[in-house]
């Protein structure tokens, strides 16, 4: 007994040096940002990139920053400047400008998909504010084959779109989103998760009808920023219905998306469930009315008064000893 007991303490101790020895090779996402000299807005959209690669934290705390991963950042020529020109996010008047284009133009352009925002927030007056990678525009202003749509009119079928109303801003952001937190897990669960994150409720109790498994979906679900919005205000409603498919089509891609997610999640663990309580014993009415484990005859006996005569010895004895 005792050796088995020093065998679990040791390894219980081993392990806990394995954890403490993987989480010093580690940053924080914190740490990380300060060692990359970026700030935390810039190191967010590195890690949504991809060009700041993170592990899972061992002790349960979230994502984490390898030391290596960080030298090998650290290393590449032109670091920072380079780094930082890679992740630059820019607003309509500047990506206009990159591009040699009016702001109207690119304000066509983002609406029919052809630029594709990395990042949203909101100002002052509740508007939102789109942003774009600074690089991807310059890659699609020096690509020959969008020149017609740089200099020359807009074609009539893309035309009638946008007069149509259409803006694929909010559609293009929700799958770039997406595509990064995928990236960030392996687990089937946490991926059905991320996918069901996009859709109203409503959807999601359509296609995951058992309460556990929409439970355990919502363990894995992913936090949604603020964007600038405070809680329960007009902001955040806005900030909540673009993180929410409103196209139907994009709405059955995702449904489908979420179906094939739950399956291969089942496929791995179910969804855990409270413990089925052991059922009671029925009791008869006749040995309930019984008073214990004895039978009937030895308790009448008990109760039953003797029916032989009492000998008055002791008392006659007596009696002679007053009366010689």
């Amino acid at each position: 007994m005792s050796g088995n007991t020093i065998t679990q303490s040791t390894a219980s101790q081993s392990t806990t040096l394995q954890a403490t020895a993987a989480r010093a090779a580690t940053s924080s996402l914190g740490r990380a940002a300060r060692e990359l000299e970026l700030k935390r807005g810039e190191f967010d959209l590195a890690l949504h990139l991809g060009c700041v690669r993170t592990v899972p934290d061992e002790g349960g705390g979230g994502r984490r920053v390898t030391r290596a991963e960080i030298e090998r950042v650290r290393s590449e020529d032109g670091f920072p400047d380079a780094l930082r020109e890679r992740i630059k996010a820019v607003g309509t008047t500047e990506g206009a400008a990159l591009m040699g284009v009016t702001a109207a133009r690119f304000t066509r352009f983002a609406r029919l998909g052809l630029v594709v925002p990395v990042k949203f927030y909101l100002n002052r007056y509740r508007v939102v504010v789109w942003l774009y990678l600074g690089e991807e525009l310059r890659q699609f202003g020096a690509d020959e084959q969008n020149a017609p749509l740089l200099k020359g009119r807009t074609p009539e079928g893309l035309r009638d779109q946008l007069e149509a109303g259409l803006d694929l801003r909010p559609r293009n952001w929700r799958g770039r989103h997406m595509g990064f937190l995928l990236r960030q897990t392996e687990d089937p669960w946490a991926r059905a998760a991320i996918v069901a994150s996009l859709l109203d409720p409503v959807q999601v109790a359509e296609i995951v009808r058992d309460p556990y498994e929409r439970a355990y979906l919502n363990r894995f679900r992913p936090e949604r920023a603020a964007h600038g919005a405070a809680p329960d205000t007009p902001a955040a409603h806005l900030v909540s219905r673009i993180m929410t498919a409103e196209d139907p089509d994009e709405i059955s891609w995702l449904r489908a998306d979420l179906g094939q997610a739950l399956v291969e999640a089942r496929e791995l663990r179910p969804a855990p469930r409270p413990t089925p309580k052991a059922p009671l014993t029925p009791v008869s009415p006749s040995a309930a009315a019984a008073p214990a484990s004895r039978p009937l005859e030895a308790a009448l006996d008990d109760r039953a008064p003797s029916m032989e005569p009492e000998r008055p010895r002791r008392r006659l004895g007596w009696l002679r000893r007053r009366n010689p």
